[in-house]
């Protein structure tokens, strides 16, 4: 046979002669259906490079075919399925790339080349052959990032950097440890660390706004009673486990038992001995296992069930209160404020934007993101921060309702920033405040 000239100029119709033999049809040769797999290619190519948009999904493509056309425009590039042992380097140079699919790839490693796609939030490199994932990519503003089905061991530290990160899914490796670092990723929202070699979980997760975690079938022994805190979750999947804290009896029973199970450890661990405790009953009851009915019940007899509902009583307030500051913020500025406020308030530029709805220009300048750098630097969030206290304190709130900054900064002290919302609000009128430190 002769190649007509249409497809042998075609580098697409090279690639998909490399790739393995595709089935035939009753009617059509070998030929011409490999003529037509390769014009079907290019035409995906062309729309590509109109559209932004690059699918090469399920080719059982070997090597990147793309060579003859310009696509650094591409935003979103499915490449999955097909037989690729190595992210191609021109895909790399897709500097506007926000979505990256290699799911079910033949790739090993991740090149560095990777840290040019600084737009890249999505990326889905499963069902391939990974065995470390680099430090360098945790420098993309990833906020989902799906590695199950390889062959990873560890995580590395440096995935505390993700800060956008709201998805990540490691299901199905070999992992055997979880960083501590894991616990910095404020965004994180889902979590599946399914199917692994862990033993424990680190206590740091407790921190994160995490909606849904997956640790079933791995190794662990014990919920860190810390998880108490986590009060946004909605989906914990523990199953096939060697659970014993809490017994796995309880764990069956779902979410809620978890949870008291939990809190009781957690004010068992916050109780300061009792002086009027003998000494005797400590030693005979606190050693012995959980999941002995006796010793749980002594225990529980020394703790008052009253420091349980203190806990509650106090969250709840400290809720309302949170509440209430999200109430005082969008009723004056006319927005509508993200369910975590704390993350909201984080950079100053709303808390600014209320001091100078209270009293214009008593912040001069403000700091705001960009379209080219959305999340400012830290350094700029603290000016921001300060510049808003002082407004405050030239316009007239009292020292003693004025917060820290590490308050807003860090998230760490919502109640206090309320109060001093509260406080600036009630300047103009002088109504007595709504809110009371804690």
């Amino acid at each position: 046979h002769h190649t007509p000239s249409s497809s042998s100029s075609s580098p697409a119709a090279a690639v998909v002669a490399a790739a393995a033999p595709i089935p035939q049809n009753p009617g059509i040769t070998p030929f011409q259906q490999q003529h037509h797999t390769a014009r079907s290619l290019d035409r995906a190519l062309e729309d590509a490079v109109c559209s932004g948009i690059l699918n090469l999904s399920g080719r059982k493509l070997r090597e990147y075919p793309g060579m003859s056309y310009d696509l650094t425009d591409t935003t979103q590039a499915d490449l999955s399925k097909n037989r690729l042992t190595e992210i191609p380097p021109e895909v790399c140079l897709f500097a506007p790339l926000e979505s990256l699919n290699l799911y079910h790839n033949c790739i090993k490693c991740i090149p560095e080349a990777i840290i040019n796609l600084q737009m890249l939030t999505y990326l889905d490199i499963s069902r391939n052959l990974l065995t470390v994932l680099p430090k360098y990519l945790f420098n993309l503003p990833l906020k989902v990032l799906l590695v199950s089905n390889n062959k990873l061991v560890s995580i590395p530290e440096e995935i505390g950097k993700a800060k956008d990160l709201m998805e990540l899914d490691v299901s199905s490796n070999e992992i055997q440890a979880l960083p501590a670092q894991v616990g910095k990723l404020q965004a994180l929202r889902e979590l599946n660390i399914r199917k692994n070699s862990l033993h424990m979980l680190p206590d740091e997760l407790a921190d994160l706004p995490l909606i849904r975690l997956d640790f079933s079938c791995n190794k662990i022994t014990e919920i860190p009673p810390a998880y108490g805190k986590l009060r946004q979750l909605q989906h914990i999947i523990l199953d096939n486990n060697p659970m014993q804290s809490p017994p796995a009896q309880i764990c069956l029973k779902g979410k809620v038992h978890i949870f008291k199970y939990l809190n009781m450890q957690a004010c068992r661990m916050d109780k300061k001995p009792d002086t009027l405790d003998l000494p005797s009953l400590g030693k005979r009851c606190l050693p012995q296992p959980l999941t002995d009915r006796g010793s749980r019940q002594e225990i529980s007899s020394t703790d008052p069930s009253f420091t349980m509902r203190r806990k509650m009583e106090h969250l709840r307030e400290e809720m309302e209160q949170i509440g209430l500051l999200r109430q005082n913020i969008e009723s004056r500025l006319k927005v509508l404020l993200p369910d975590d406020v704390g993350a909201a308030l984080m950079d100053g530029v709303v808390l600014c934007h209320l001091a100078n709805h209270i009293c214009p220009r008593s912040v001069a300048s403000i700091h705001v993101p960009s379209p080219a750098v959305p999340k400012l630097s830290m350094a700029k969030c603290r000016r921001n921060v300060e510049n808003f206290l002082d407004a405050c304190k030239k316009l007239g709130v009292p020292q003693d309702k004025l917060c820290l900054p590490h308050h807003i900064l860090e998230e760490r002290g919502l109640v206090k920033v309320g109060v001093t919302v509260q406080a600036l609000l009630d300047l103009p009128t002088s109504k007595p405040t709504q809110l009371s430190t804690v």
